[in-house]
């Protein structure tokens, strides 16, 4: 096991009616003004919309409402958001949505205390210095921004998707109640379920070693994921099988999964910002694509943690039927896990080259992903 040190700020508020303690939580830290976040609507027709307004007016919290936040979100609106918080001089960032709208929220904390274009930060140019408090309530499980320092960011001029990472956005206070996710619309849910699993296994399978107690981890949290998310298609108001998916989903990337493993990188997810970047593709769709066909490219340079992955997860002996399983999978829950299923043009994979290549350097790993290994990897994903 590598060495390591883990630390993660946040505080998780967890279960059935929580969201309308965000008041008393602001009004406790001393927070007296809110830019508060959110997307195009749907926490006005789940009712949540009114409890966060009822929460923030009982406790005397002053907010800003922004509206429109896309579930790809984009530089643009971005933008605008820091000018708001800029000149309402807000306190504090209150994001309630899924990833897209915490992952907007965090940008914004960002560009609201600099001078600098906040796209500086994401291209790596420079490092985030500080950042206003954030904190969140989640009607999405699936990213895992809720507990950690990532925020991702489509420039929609460049086509580039890309992220941050900083100590400074760790959302100070994320709540999470299983309910507010019962309205998720089943695709959504599946993107999400394939996301989850994506951020297990980039290090599983990337890593050069893998400790086993982070592996059983790892694949519990896989096994938990595919249980709940069969129990959620069935029934989607089940409460407890939400409740297992939405803390699988925050454990997922917490920062948990990548205690002690030696070297690794998500792969996975730069040639899936490519593809979303491009095409404004739902990021699970991405990911469930991606993965089988760069688990196919890559299965040799770790066989053995591939092997085991087969067994372990769906009691296969070769590496083989273990991605073919997982595959299967994918589609089963109704996951895209080709280029042609997601309907992409013909030109696809030349486009997706192009950009990955370009934000390779960013992931550093442009060591590994020249034009021809890219190709490769998209060839098994036609």
């Amino acid at each position: 096991m590598e060495n390591f040190t883990f630390y993660n700020p946040t505080k998780i508020i967890f279960g059935k009616g929580e969201e309308n303690k965000i008041g008393e939580i602001l009004k406790k830290d001393n927070i007296k003004k809110v830019l508060f976040i959110y997307g195009k609507g749907s926490i006005k027709k789940i009712g949540l919309y009114d409890k966060v307004v009822e929460s923030l007016k009982k406790a005397n919290i002053e907010f800003i409402e922004y509206s429109g936040v896309r579930p790809n979100p984009i530089l643009s609106h971005t933008l605008e958001g820091i000018k708001l918080a800029k000149h309402e001089k807000v306190e504090a960032i209150l994001a309630v949505g899924g990833g897209s709208v915490i992952d907007e929220g965090k940008a914004i904390a960002v560009g609201a205390v600099t001078e600098e274009n906040v796209w500086v930060y994401f291209k790596h140019e420079k490092e985030v210095q500080a950042a206003l408090p954030l904190y969140a309530i989640l009607t999405l499980a699936a990213t895992g921004t809720e507990m950690n320092g990532n925020a991702v960011i489509t420039n929609e001029e460049t086509k580039e998707k890309l992220y941050i990472s900083s100590p400074f956005i760790y959302p100070k206070v994320s709540i999470l109640n299983p309910e507010l996710t019962f309205t998720v619309p089943l695709k959504y849910q599946a993107y999400a379920a394939v996301d989850v699993i994506a951020h297990t296994i980039e290090l599983y399978f990337s890593g050069e070693t893998c400790p086993k107690i982070q592996s059983r981890f790892i694949e519990a949290l896989i096994k938990t994921v595919m249980e709940s998310t069969q129990k959620i298609l069935e029934n989607p108001q089940d409460y407890e099988a939400r409740a297992e998916f939405m803390w699988a989903s925050t454990l997922a990337l917490n920062g948990l999964v990548q205690i002690g493993i030696k070297g690794g990188a998500f792969h996975n997810h730069m040639i899936a910002h490519a593809i979303g970047g491009l095409y404004d593709l739902p990021h699970g769709a991405c990911l469930s694509i991606v993965i089988p066909a760069w688990m196919n490219w890559f299965k040799q340079k770790n066989i053995k943690q591939f092997e085991r992955f087969a067994q372990k997860i769906f009691n296969k002996s070769s590496v083989e039927e273990g991605i073919e399983s997982l595959k299967t999978w994918f589609k089963k829950i109704g996951a895209p896990v080709s280029l042609s299923e997601a309907g992409l043009p013909s030109n696809a994979i030349d486009e997706i080259t192009k950009i990955v290549i370009k934000i390779a350097p960013i992931w550093n790993l442009s060591h590994i992903y020249n034009e021809d290994a890219i190709r490769e990897i998209l060839s098994f994903a036609k």
